[in-house]
């Protein structure tokens, strides 16, 4: 089991990483898209923005606070969804809530999101897959909401 644990080191190793990072962290420029969601049962909340352009997220940015798993994750769901199609950032929300939600298998998700096996551990923790998710539910609420509505 040496390498379970080795393997769960590094997974921490990426999460810190994401946390971290600066990258992706604000708010998109000239933003049509905007959305807010928090987490009642730790307060882990998040702002979404994004600028669409031609049918493709051009700029996607959150700010918030909460726990690594959350900034994490919302870390990467930002770099997994920028430059992508709307249609396929929706896709792809829906893979990793699956993955995550009902257990799909890792293996099951699109390359775009690969960096994401590095959550695979939180499914156990029920209310940590909330965390996990947070930053995905509020971007489907941004695509799919009244607000998210794209205006051209």
């Amino acid at each position: 089991m040496e390498g379970d644990a080795e393997l769960q080191d590094l997974y921490r190793e990426v999460l810190m990483d994401y946390y971290r990072s600066s990258a992706r962290k604000g708010e998109a420029e000239a933003a049509d898209l905007r959305a807010h969601g928090i987490n009642p049962v730790c307060g882990d909340e998040l702002e979404i923005t994004a600028r669409r352009e031609g049918g493709r997220i051009a700029q996607l940015r959150y700010t918030g606070h909460g726990c690594v798993i959350s900034q994490a994750s919302a870390a990467m769901m930002a770099e997994a969804l920028e430059g992508a199609g709307v249609d396929r950032a929706k896709e792809l929300v829906k893979a990793f809530k699956a993955m995550m939600i009902e257990n799909a298998a890792v293996a099951s998700l699109p390359a775009e999101l690969e960096q994401l096996c590095a959550l695979e551990g939180v499914r156990r923790f029920p209310l940590r897959v909330k965390c996990a998710t947070l930053g995905w539910n509020t971007m489907l609420q941004g695509l799919e909401g009244p607000s998210g509505e794209d205006p051209r």
